[in-house]
């Protein structure tokens, strides 16, 4: 069944076109969920809330966009509600999705010396390492490539402030990036 079926069905609720649309893009969405939640099992929680809104918001798909797009939008929006909600302020990075994105990492960071020596996984650490406030801006900006408009509006912030988390963010993981890899690059 192809995407387009599978809209066409879930539009008419038929189960077979929901289990499709749900085993097709579960994988991808959980690793969304994971980095705004504590638990796997919250982070599965928050997926099945999303989808519940991607099936009732189905009807207002514009088949202009991308419907995996769509489908992240929803679901990121959806783990932020639910961190608004239970005033948490947890965020894990999917190592899956953040590899993939790993080169919009190393950008951020700019540092050639750190991108000769430390690997996916310290990256991901250190992303991990910062506050709460500074994981959210910093992955909403450069995982889920939103604008600072964007996460103002979503997290209820001004521009500045995300703008000025962004900029904290990546000097400490500048900092803890180079705490890391000074024993590797004094050869220690």
């Amino acid at each position: 069944m192809n995407e387009t079926d599978i809209i066409k069905g879930c539009l008419k609720n038929d189960r077979a076109s929901q289990k499709a649309l749900y085993e097709q893009y579960y994988s991808k969405m959980l690793g969304v969920c994971l980095r705004y939640s504590k638990s796997s099992d919250e982070a599965k929680d928050v997926l099945h809330e999303g989808f519940m809104k991607v099936f009732d918001g189905l009807k207002n798909f514009k088949s202009s966009g991308s419907f995996e797009g769509w489908i992240r939008r929803i679901m990121v929006n959806t783990s932020i509600d639910h961190l608004r909600k239970n005033k948490q302020n947890y965020l894990i990075v999917s190592t899956v999705y953040a590899n993939e994105k790993a080169s919009n990492v190393a950008e951020e960071i700019n540092d050639d010396e750190l991108a000769l020596h430390i690997d996916k996984e310290e990256i991901l650490r250190a992303v991990q390492e910062l506050t709460p406030a500074y994981r959210t801006v910093f992955n909403l900006y450069v995982i889920e490539e939103y604008t600072h408009k964007e996460i103002a509006e979503l997290l209820d912030i001004s521009e500045g402030t995300s703008k000025s988390n962004l900029s904290k963010a990546k000097f400490n993981l500048r900092k803890n990036l180079m705490h890391h890899i000074k024993p590797i690059v004094n050869g220690k």
